[in-house]
């Protein structure tokens, strides 16, 4: 039995889309899987707060990061923080620090830069390995979530311009509008058009003191379907499901599915993931480090 159908009978789910477009999601896996586990990244952040107070986030996964300080002991650094009114992070008062940091020891970065603007994209270079860099392709979502006045083009054009300088990896956020899918796939459709070396998928957690608190998650059929979408309309590239995602079990099942469609990298995985992994075959790999790196 293909994987992807054992895992959906399990699910009790109807099969998405057509046996055709599994069948042929099931001829593009790779026979090797990365399983990652971030130990030797740091996150750390260049602001206190967020001037955007995003309705997903609304600053709660700032405290997770630790204030900005360089560390000897870490492999690499995942530089984030807050935006500015513009939603930007400001990250370029540490940017000299950082490069001293980044030669000790051949040390890696990974930024989160937002929608810098493009006068400073040349700081990048030099300095970033990669930039994490959020793409969102539909207005409402910008305005609704982020409360910009930015414009799909903006996020393009950004991109565009930071891939001039550094390897970008573009992450989409499957139910970033309130738990409902609305523009990822014209994103994909989009980069379709764009030179992508790699892309990461995070999912929308409904989180508790943020204006979409009272959502909930994406549905895994939708979600089933956009990230097997997503394995054929890049067939040549690494995809990556990222650390954000809604736990329990949802989480058990959605790495269960990215697993089943041939994605290349799953931070932290679920134990039936790693079961999966091992049942089928899979040559197993461990990073640890921030998947973007």
């Amino acid at each position: 039995m293909e994987m992807w159908q054992e895992v959906m009978n399990q699910m009790n789910l109807v099969r998405p889309w057509n046996e055709a477009l599994w069948s042929e999601v099931n001829t593009r896996r790779s026979d090797t899987v990365t399983f990652v586990y971030p130990r030797n990244t740091k996150s750390v952040r260049c602001t206190e707060g967020c001037a955007l107070n995003c309705a997903h986030c609304g600053g709660v996964y700032l405290r997770d990061m630790e204030p900005f300080a360089v560390d000897l002991e870490a492999a690499s650094l995942l530089v984030s923080g807050g935006c500015d009114p513009l939603g930007r992070v400001p990250f370029q008062s540490y940017a000299d620090e950082l490069l001293r940091w980044r030669h000790q020891g051949k040390r890696r970065l990974n930024f989160h830069v937002g929608l810098i603007p493009y006068e400073e994209i040349p700081l990048l270079e030099g300095l970033a390995d990669t930039v994490s860099f959020d793409f969102v392709y539909h207005q409402e979502t910008i305005t609704t979530v982020y409360g910009l006045d930015a414009s799909p083009q903006q996020y393009l054009t950004t991109y565009r311009k930071l891939a001039q300088v550094a390897k970008v990896i573009p992450h989409i956020c499957v139910g970033l509008n309130q738990g409902q899918l609305k523009g990822e796939m014209d994103a994909l459709r989009c980069l379709q058009g764009e030179d992508v070396t790699a892309l990461a998928f995070i999912i929308f957690i409904p989180t508790r003191g943020t204006a979409f608190a009272h959502c909930s998650a994406p549905s895994l059929q939708a979600t089933a379907e956009l990230l097997a979408e997503a394995r054929l309309m890049f067939p040549n590239i690494p995809l990556h499901l990222g650390c954000m995602r809604p736990a329990g079990m949802y989480r058990k099942w959605v790495d269960a599915l990215v697993l089943a469609a041939g994605f290349d990298k799953i931070v932290h995985p679920t134990p039936l993931a790693r079961q999966l992994a091992s049942g089928y075959g899979l040559d197993v790999r461990i990073e640890e480090e921030c998947c973007s790196l």
